[in-house]
């Protein structure tokens, strides 16, 4: 992939930065508030290992472009995948279309910024050889089979990205980003007896293959894969009721995301859908809580150079000591609620129009030392690793079941667990936290985030944290 967007979007597409002004100008400026184009070339790679076998090898390759008219509250939308000039410019008369009769003013000329550098690689992951990748897949395979006699199947898989964006407004400005992707993920099923518990273990980022080669961490995921289901085949039933729960580091901020994280987002702002409208400067969460959203920081899976709009990402501070202090933002709701963008202003693909959404979204570590916290709780519940959940922005409301779960009894974590489901709401939850560990560990980079119909890389994660007198659903009181 080359260096610079403008470069490879002129010499491919002959998409020459004063072209792409001619095409917006005459039919923008002086008829909306905002227009943008955003330009898009993806190459993506997935290889899978079942059996021991590779069942899947692909690679597939996509291009396109959307055109953006903001008019008062109004988006006008269009995309093609066929970078043709004509195509481009229909698009263009669509989106106005869509746009015009709005009270409609003028194009606002738009402040480059300074873009990060944060993910510039020796080798893309996608330009690794396939037989490297093949060979780690295979590895991976002999390693989780060798880590317990239980372990029956394996199933291992890596997929490389390489995306090349462009976003350019009628005023001639324009920024690009080229941003390497990748993840391994390692699913296990162990049996045991009619038993049969499936692990998975996985993570990636905006790094070179390499990394999964570094402190053969490769190994690490295989033997952590093994063990999750190997662990399920003894888990006991979930006690169900009111109680203490420990959330662990890293992963568990899933549930940070999920449950308080999407209130955070501008749009649910604005439009007061969120439980946090209108509560800037108000305690929403006990003093310990210091909540960030960050996508400056240097490979990791939800960090980015600029936005999908083209603004510089940022460390956002969104709850700082239990107060609520800003929202994430793009540059819609940004104008229309008189903010600055935050640098969060972000898309699934050429066809799909920016919205807030978070980057790295992790709670800051506290004073207290995991262990003590454990000692501090009589009975509850240690949730290590979630699985699935569900949030209702509007109330908050929100249930997630724990793939990896203990019981902690007089201090000590004691029998694995099963069936575990913590039911809450996402801004009272915040109230209870009692207790928060120094131990800030940010998720393996695994996560997927959706939101209408769009999905998106990101980062969570968490210090062991304790809240007091959360619901958990279970099997058995």
């Amino acid at each position: 992939m080359l260096a610079r967007p403008e470069q490879f979007f002129a010499e491919r597409f002959g998409l020459t930065s004063s072209l792409m002004e001619r095409v917006l100008g005459p039919s923008l400026i002086g008829r909306v508030d905002h227009a943008d184009l955003y330009l898009e070339y993806r190459v993506n790679e997935e290889l899978t290992l079942e059996e021991g076998a590779v069942k899947k090898a692909s690679r597939h390759v996509s291009q396109g472009a959307g055109v953006r008219a903001l008019s008062g509250e109004r988006t006008g939308y269009a995309h093609t995948d066929d970078l043709a000039l004509p195509n481009l410019e229909e698009a263009v008369r669509q989106a106005r279309a869509i746009a015009e009769g709005a009270g409609a003013s003028a194009v606002v000329p738009l402040g480059a910024g300074t873009p990060h550098d944060l993910y510039t690689l020796a080798e893309p992951p996608l330009a690794t050889d396939i037989g490297r990748k093949v060979e780690l897949l295979q590895r991976i395979d002999a390693a989780a089979r060798r880590s317990d006699p239980r372990v029956k199947q394996v199933i291992a898989s890596l997929g490389s990205e390489d995306l090349v964006v462009l976003i350019a407004t009628p005023s001639g400005w324009s920024v690009g980003d080229v941003r390497p992707l990748t993840r391994l993920n390692v699913t296990v099923i162990a049996e045991e007896g009619d038993k049969r518990e499936i692990g998975s273990f996985g993570g990636g980022g905006r790094v070179p293959f390499d990394f999964y080669l570094e402190d053969e961490r490769w190994q690490r995921f295989a033997q952590e894969a093994a063990r999750q289901a190997v662990l399920k085949l003894g888990a006991v039933d979930a006690p169900a009721g009111t109680m203490t729960v420990v959330l662990g580091p890293g992963w568990p901020g899933i549930l940070l995301h999920e449950a308080v994280g999407h209130g955070l987002e501008g749009d649910f702002n604005r439009k007061a859908t969120s439980a946090f409208a209108g509560r800037l400067g108000q305690r929403v969460a006990s003093e310990l809580v210091t909540v960030i959203d960050d996508g400056t920081i240097a490979n990791r899976r939800g960090s980015l150079n600029v936005d999908d709009e083209g603004v510089p990402t940022a460390r956002n501070v969104l709850i700082e000591n239990g107060i609520l202090r800003g929202y994430m933002q793009d540059r819609l709701n940004a104008r229309l609620m008189d903010v600055a963008p935050t640098g969060n202003g972000r898309r699934e693909s050429y066809a799909h129009p920016p919205m807030p959404r978070m980057t790295n979204t992790f709670m800051l570590a506290g004073p207290d030392d995991p262990a003590d916290i454990i000692r501090s709780v009589s009975r509850g519940l240690y949730a290590v690793n979630f699985g699935g959940g569900q949030v209702d922005i509007t109330s908050g409301k929100f249930v997630f079941s724990a793939s990896e779960a203990y019981l902690i009894e007089d201090g000590r974590v004691t029998a694995p667990v099963k069936g575990a489901t913590l039911i809450g709401n996402g801004p009272d939850a915040l109230t209870r936290v009692s207790r928060v560990g120094h131990d800030l560990k940010l998720d393996e980079g695994v996560g997927t985030c959706g939101k209408d119909g769009q999905s998106v890389p990101v980062g969570v994660g968490l210090p062991t944290v304790r809240i007091d007198g959360m619901t958990v659903g279970g099997t058995q009181v």
